[in-house]
């Protein structure tokens, strides 16, 4: 069984921030792991998230599963420990930025292919700020989660960036693309 998304508890979003906030600072300070003992039994569902992590309102660090595999909670705190130190983007968070970061948690529902034979269907059959887009073809995959449509709420923008970010042209189509669509709630 999946972890369902809906609405998340105050407790339950209170004990996502907590297992965030400690996987990164175990990630920065190198102490001891993390445990997740006592974690209430529906955050043990399997779930995917993604861990954003801002500085001064810029990107630090972000890292996230797509489909859900393992308990929300493991995920959250391996997604928090890698945002932090091993975005590929980024050198890793040093212990003397930990106070200058914003920390979310993106849980997402599960992805769904849409079936699209152009840009313009896809652009037609996504919701904008409301859906996360992963965009698939041969070996090149990106996806954008929904609080993006903050900085690009131009659907031909997200999308034309979206595939300059999976390595593909601007301009790019082709009939092997494959996309899918999911929602999240962002926990703060």
């Amino acid at each position: 069984m999946l972890m369902p998304l809906g609405e998340f508890s105050l407790s339950e979003r209170e004990e996502l921030k907590s297992i965030a906030l400690s996987a990164l600072k175990i990630a920065v300070l190198d102490t001891n792991l993390l445990s997740l003992s006592g974690v209430s039994s529906r955050l043990m569902l399997p779930g995917a998230c993604f861990v954003t992590l801002l500085k001064n309102k810029q990107l630090r660090g972000c890292i996230g599963t797509l489909e859900a595999y393992r308990p929300l909670a493991e995920d959250v705190a391996h997604n928090s420990y890698n945002a932090a130190m091993r975005d590929p983007r980024f050198p890793a968070v040093m212990s003397s930025e930990l106070n200058d970061l914003e920390l979310s948690i993106s849980v997402l529902t599960k992805p769904e292919e849409i079936k699209v034979d152009s840009e313009g269907q896809l652009l037609k059959a996504i919701s904008q700020g409301v859906d996360g887009v992963i965009l698939q073809d041969g070996s090149h995959r990106a996806t954008y989660l929904p609080s993006v449509w903050e900085q690009l709420p131009d659907a031909v923008d997200f999308i034309r960036e979206l595939k300059c970010k999976a390595g593909l042209p601007s301009g790019y189509w082709s009939d092997s693309m494959r996309c899918f669509t999911y929602q999240s709630v962002c926990i703060k």
